[in-house]
C-alpha cells in the first residue's frame, strides 16, 4: 500500500548558460535549487534543460534532481526524473522517482510526485512505496 507525503516546497532556477536559439526555440540550462517542507523536510539539487518556443504557453523540460532529508522520518536520499510540456498553455507533468536511486533508510524507494501551485504558492503530493 503507498504512502502520501504532503507539503510545500520553494524552489531557486539559475541559468547555467546563455540559452541558444535557432528558428525561435531558445534552448537553456539551469540549475534547481529546492527546499521541501511538511511530510518531506528536504533539499532538492538538480539541473534542468528547458525549449521554450515562440507560441506563447509551449514549451518544454527534462530534469535530474538529488533530494536529501527526511519522509515521513526515514532519513536518507533519491532521485526525481522529471519530464514536462506545456500545449499552448495545457500543462503535462510526469516526476517519478529513479529505480534504485535511494539510499539510507530511503533505499528501494518509489513514487509519483505531483505539484499544484496556487496563488505563487508550491504545494506538493508524493505517493511512494517502501520495501
Amino acid at each position: 500500500m503507498p504512502s502520501v507525503a504532503k507539503g510545500t516546497f520553494t524552489v531557486e532556477m539559475k541559468p547555467q548558460a546563455e540559452p541558444s536559439a535557432a528558428e525561435g526555440v531558445s534552448l537553456g540550462r539551469m540549475s534547481l535549487d529546492k527546499r521541501f517542507e511538511g511530510d518531506l523536510v528536504a533539499t532538492g539539487k538538480g539541473e534542468m534543460l528547458t525549449a521554450l518556443t515562440p507560441v506563447k504557453g509551449s514549451a518544454g523540460y527534462v530534469a535530474i534532481e538529488r533530494v536529501a532529508g527526511t519522509l515521513h522520518g526515514r532519513d536518507g536520499s533519491f532521485v526525481f526524473q522529471h519530464s514536462g510540456t506545456m500545449d499552448q498553455g495545457a500543462q503535462r507533468l510526469s516526476i517519478t522517482v529513479v529505480p534504485d536511486s535511494g539510499t539510507g533508510a530511503l533505499a528501494g524507494i518509489s513514487g509519483m510526485f505531483k505539484i499544484n501551485i496556487t496563488e505563487g504558492k508550491h504545494f506538493y503530493e508524493f505517493e511512494y512505496s517502501l520495501p
